[in-house]
């Protein structure tokens, strides 16, 4: 095992100046409680002036607490360090290994414990309470989840480190000079060691009875393989990471030898290090094809019922069951169908909602060629109607973000095991804007009437606007500006694909029908997530449902089914989140009449980052509250 020193050089100077920090903090807290036992009580004359210098100098305490578990982190996750735009360690990939799991886990459970015993949340500011609460809940789903983290599949087709390393090395580790181009290679020399020990972990978990059903694994092998095809690992074509190192090569002003000296590290490393890592995925996943069977569900795995509801937990932050989860989607799907029955008779057409939905389906009126044109059309216009919305915040929000959003195509390399659109958030610096990506791999896949929703929905107001927002956010610790909940920003961004209807900007019919056919998408998602985990529904049931209930594209159809068979319980997140907010709007507008204003209630939402519904709805109570009083 290659020892780091630089590692353990920086491990030896944090533990000195925790060391250094921990004393002080003693002492400072042994003044503070000192002087709780002598201040008199005011109960009826509201907080004394040293109580209140009590209060300010815990939160003060905390929050230097906070940061310093947020720099310990950020340290032990190079990877993080330069997602963040952060100088940190930009030579080294992140450690995967067993024994850093482990570590991580028991440094949660230390810190978890320092603050419950250190820090009294009564003595807090409300922001700073509300921050307690928070970091505590994170702690302990972090550790509800390591529970089963054997049962989380490390290698599937729809992310894994296979194809998140060269997305972060393309995507976030930038070439200004020559020595961020010899970083890059440090890193590239480092791809045998992270994808080994990830590799490691998922032969355990096979042999442990975790295995991915037999479909998955060749689309692993080819997500892979699309990584080392190509330059210089063959003369055809080039591989995405040397035709990324190479055009930043391009653009520095060096001396031509220098350019090749770089070039032959980055071949180098790409030849003895990437290579003999990707044929080692690719060997592996024939292995476990040969040892897998067609079952899909978590019900088959060991445990599988309780991780199951361990899922379901962390991705709705409620304590829903299975069966509850499915009768929410169930009665969701039947109450859009009704309102997607207006716009039909509207429109004048006299079928059923399957009909309509086939429709839609195989007309190519609805969709744009599958060609270069046809990608460029769809591009154009996804970025006007970002433009647009852009021009009508200030009707919605208060706060607005400062980072910019600009629309991106996925990277030719990725479109295979990319998602049909996402998010990428802007960096901390402000350097690199927030991106809507879109997967143009295949134009029957991205149908015109959903295009408004889809831009709404990654974009404005959608996820652009809630996670550059929190990013922005002063006076909090960085834990909450850059963390997240996943049915709070899931829910969100599916509520925020509703908002522009209420400005007039679905003029046209088939996008407001587009709009809900998105919304009974993820309904749908509650219905069939749960039936292939809970109710051992197979792949091909699941698919069937989806055509039924949905107009998606039946290829874009089993890539989802198909996701939700890898990502147990991810996809049940937006519809929930959808529904808390929906619910915390109807109590606002009707408790508060003419007094409501939906500036207000956006902020309300937005203004401490993202936050468990249960603690969303605490919020917009007590908001609620003041506005009456």
């Amino acid at each position: 095992m290659e020892i780091n020193l630089d590692t353990i050089n920086m491990s030896l100077n944090g533990l000195v100046n925790r060391m250094y920090l921990k004393s002080a903090y003693i002492m400072t807290a042994l003044a503070v409680i000192a002087m709780v036992a002598i201040l008199p009580g005011c109960k009826d004359q509201g907080p004394t002036k040293e109580q209140q210098q009590i209060v300010e100098t815990e939160s003060d305490l905390l929050n230097a607490w906070f940061e310093q578990r947020f720099d310990e982190e950020v340290l032990r996750s190079p990877i993080s360090a330069t997602r963040l735009g952060l100088d940190q360690h930009q030579d080294l990939l992140d450690d995967t290994s067993r024994l850093y799991k482990n570590e991580t886990n028991a440094l949660t459970e230390t810190w978890l414990s320092e603050l419950r015993q250190k820090f009294d949340r009564d003595r807090l500011d409300p922001k700073t309470k509300l921050s307690f609460r928070l970091y505590e809940y994170a702690a302990e789903d972090r550790l509800e989840t390591a529970r089963y983290d054997d049962h989380i599949y490390i290698f599937q087709h729809m992310s894994g480190p296979h194809t998140s390393l060269p997305a972060f090395m393309s995507n976030s580790h930038s070439i200004e000079n020559r020595h961020d181009a010899l970083n890059y290679i440090r890193r590239l020399e480092q791809f045998g060691s992270f994808l080994g020990e990830q590799t490691a972990f998922a032969e355990t978990q096979a042999q442990n009875g975790v295995l991915l059903p037999r479909f998955v694994y060749p689309k692993i092998r080819e997500a892979a393989e699309n990584i080392i095809s190509g330059k210089p690992f063959e003369q055809k074509g080039e591989s995405p990471l040397w035709q990324d190192i190479t055009s930043k090569i391009d653009r520095l002003e060096l001396e031509s030898d220098i350019r090749d000296d770089l070039r032959n590290g980055a071949r180098n490393a790409l030849m003895n290090h990437v290579k003999p890592a990707y044929d080692d995925i690719i060997n592996m996943s024939v292995r476990h094809e040969a040892m897998a069977d067609e079952n899909d569900g978590a019900w088959k795995l060991p445990d599988g019922a309780n991780f199951y509801q361990s899922r379901l937990k962390h991705y709705t932050s409620t304590d829903l069951t299975a069966d509850e989860i499915h009768q929410i989607g169930l009665n969701e799907v039947a109450r859009i169908k009704s309102e997607m029955q207006v716009i039909m008779d509207d429109l004048g057409f006299d079928g059923t909602t399957r009909q309509f939905f086939d429709k839609l389906r195989t007309d190519p009126e609805y969709l744009y060629d599958n060609s270069d044109e046809g990608r460029a059309a769809y591009m154009d216009r996804a970025t006007k109607v970002i433009g647009e919305m852009k021009g009508r915040m200030d009707e919605l929000f208060v706060t607005k973000p400062k980072a910019d959003v600009i629309v991106k195509r996925v990277e030719p390399y990725r479109e295979a095991s990319a998602f049909g659109a996402f998010y990428n958030e802007p960096s901390v610096d402000g350097n690199r804007p927030g991106t809507y990506y879109i997967n143009l791999k295949d134009m029957n896949d991205l149908p015109i009437y959903q295009l408004q929703a889809l831009a709404y929905h990654e974009g404005i107001p959608g996820h652009h606007m809630q996670i550059a927002i929190a990013q922005e956010l002063q006076g909090l610790p960085r834990f909450r500006t850059l963390g997240g909940h996943t049915p709070y920003i899931e829910g969100w961004a599916l509520y925020a694909e509703r908002i522009p209807k209420e400005l007039g900007l679905y003029t046209d019919p088939y996008q407001d029908f587009g709009r809900l056919s998105m919304e009974i998408f993820r309904a749908a998602r509650l219905v069939v997530d749960t039936g292939i985990h809970a109710k051992k529904w197979t792949r091909s049931q699941a698919v069937e449902y989806m055509m039924e209930n949905t107009a998606n594209a039946e290829g874009d159809i089993r890539a989802e089914v198909d996701r939700y068979i890898v990502w147990p319980g991810q996809a049940t997140a937006y519809k929930i989140g959808m529904l808390k907010i929906d619910e915390l709007r109807t109590k606002a507008e009707s408790e508060l009449g003419e007094s409501f204003d939906i500036r207000e209630f956006h902020d309300v939402i937005l203004a401490n980052g993202s936050v468990p519904l249960s603690i969303l709805d605490e919020l917009v109570t007590e908001w609620i509250a003041q506005k009456k009083s």
